[in-house]
């Protein structure tokens, strides 16, 4: 097939980082194309550099035959290249047809202009089956519609080539299913799609070829109908990944976490959380299953101290947490993760980038976040030598890369990033971890890595909550589960009775009997 994207000897460097070295492929025209590789292999950095983001430190990319030099975004969108990131790029308190604008107003009868435009949306909408009303506010739609805006965004700029980065990092299995018939509509018509994505399963659902990256470098290219989701990984981190990870028998100590009766409400009296109430003990991992956006997050955020309850009672160690009181808003409970931090309970947050890291901090600051008390003198000051010596050694036992603790942490990818939250949470000694969507947009050899920590701290007693929308990831971590649906929990199972037919109906509010 005739090549919509030729990469020919791409290289791009930060500093003495080498993101892309030599990279060579092509996109065939009218086809899905998957591209796989570890976390910080590359894959963004070179689909940034074809969207205009990033300039190219040497070679060329080819569009239709023709060598193009994409100089930034702006040129990218005129020669009918769109992509959406991973972290959408909405203004949230603006419509959707106000989002789909931005950049786009021209002229100075913009009444005139935004009644076309919304003629316009409603036209792609019902042609590609969006289902988005153009005049909705962006924070009042479900994730999986925001990601339909940001698809939206690009077929309204008439992309040909659409690249995808992690698009459904963030979305339910059914919102997952309804973004795939939108890309095979896209197909159809001839359009071209680059899908960056670590669900492996997703490639072979989905994608015609697959290219495999590391370190910087194209590994291989195959016909997606002729691999396997094994050989990929293979091909991916260079050996065999573990399906079965070693675990001590389950062995549960003294109850580490008791709630009761946990109540929360908004502040339009809409209650999120209703008699919220299980015992978590030492030794033993409770995951909570079930569709994002059914009080689970809320949950997490009540238990590391970053939101107030409305009613009920969280018992650590045996002694009540101090919550005080509050209307359940998140900003009442100023001064409380840190106080729950020096009682024990460590906190793996979902948004790694909202709540787990500073961007613009470099990687050895965002090793102590939260825990920069500890490590102060007798006079009260740093002694950042030996900061920078625990972040090397951290970053070692990690596995972070790059290993520059120096580096601003926003330039690492998001599994490198989610490794050095981990890694902090980790080397604070918790008695209670809370784990938040652990391996969320994070490859297959990282997901390996994250899970062996994880029943590390489980196997040397420590207790954790898991929160994680996928169920193998349950199957493979968790003692016992809990599936919440609609802020209730709608029943618990021992992972001996793990059964998805049976948790997908307690996920969709089927109450045990």
């Amino acid at each position: 097939m005739q090549p919509a994207v030729e990469f020919r000897n791409i290289s791009k460097h930060f500093g003495a980082v080498k993101a892309n070295t030599d990279v060579n492929f092509t996109i065939a025209k009218g086809s899905i194309h998957g591209l796989v590789g570890e976390n910080g292999a590359g894959k963004s950095t070179l689909m940034s550099i074809l969207y205009g983001y990033y300039k190219a430190d040497g070679g060329d990319i080819l569009l239709d035959g023709h060598v193009q030099p994409i100089r930034n975004s702006q040129e990218a969108i005129r020669l009918g290249i769109g992509m959406v990131h991973q972290h959408f790029m909405l203004v949230e308190n603006m419509t959707v047809l106000d989002n789909v604008m931005l950049g786009t107003e021209g002229g100075f009868k913009l009444s005139a202009h935004r009644a076309a435009t919304e003629a316009k949306l409603r036209d792609i909408c019902s042609r590609y089956q969006l289902d988005v009303d153009p005049l909705a506010t962006i924070h009042h739609l479900s994730v999986g519609a925001q990601q339909r805006v940001e698809i939206l965004k690009q077929i309204y700029r008439s992309a040909n080539i659409l690249i995808l980065d992690e698009p459904t990092a963030v979305l339910t299995a059914q919102e997952t299913a309804s973004l795939f018939e939108i890309l095979r509509l896209f197909k159809e018509q001839g359009k071209t799609i680059v899908l960056i994505t670590h669900k492996l399963q997703e490639i072979l659902d989905i994608t015609d070829t697959v290219t495999v990256m590391r370190g910087g470098r194209v590994i291989g290219a195959v016909p997606t109908a002729a691999t396997t989701k094994e050989e990929l990984a293979n091909m991916m981190v260079g050996r065999p990944i573990e399906n079965n990870l070693p675990r001590a028998p389950y062995n549960p100590g003294a109850p580490v976490l008791h709630v009761r009766e946990l109540q929360l409400q908004d502040g339009q009296q809409v209650k999120l959380l209703r008699d919220i109430g299980f015992t978590l003990r030492a030794g033993e991992i409770v995951a909570i299953a079930g569709v994002s956006g059914n009080g689970q997050s809320e949950l997490m955020e009540i238990l590391s101290g970053m939101r107030l309850p409305t009613s009920g009672k969280v018992e650590f160690l045996g002694k009540e947490l101090p919550y005080g009181h509050g209307k359940g808003k998140r900003h009442d409970a100023d001064g409380l993760p840190r106080t729950f931090r020096e009682l024990g309970i460590a906190h793996i947050p979902e948004d790694r980038l909202r709540n787990g890291v500073v961007k613009n901090f470099s990687v050895m600051h965002n090793t102590i976040l939260g825990y920069q008390d500890k490590l102060k003198n007798r006079w009260g000051l740093f002694d950042f030598k030996a900061i920078a010596a625990r972040c090397a050694d951290l970053m070692k036992a990690f596995d972070v890369r790059p290993a520059n603790g120096d580096l601003r942490i926003g330039l690492l990818s998001g599994g490198n990033q989610q490794k050095v939250v981990i890694a902090r949470e980790v080397l604070a000694q918790p008695k209670l971890m809370l784990v938040g969507q652990p391996t969320r947009g994070v490859d297959i050899g990282t997901i390996e890595s994250i899970h062996k920590q994880l029943l590390a701290l489980r196997d040397s007693g420590v207790a954790i909550l898991l929160v994680s929308v996928e169920l193998e990831e349950v199957r493979a971590l968790a003692d016992r589960i809990l599936v919440m649906c609609g802020g209730i929990i709608t029943g618990e199972l021992n992972i001996e009775e793990f059964d998805t037919t049976r948790i997908g109906l307690l996920m969709g509010g089927m109450h045990k009997s």
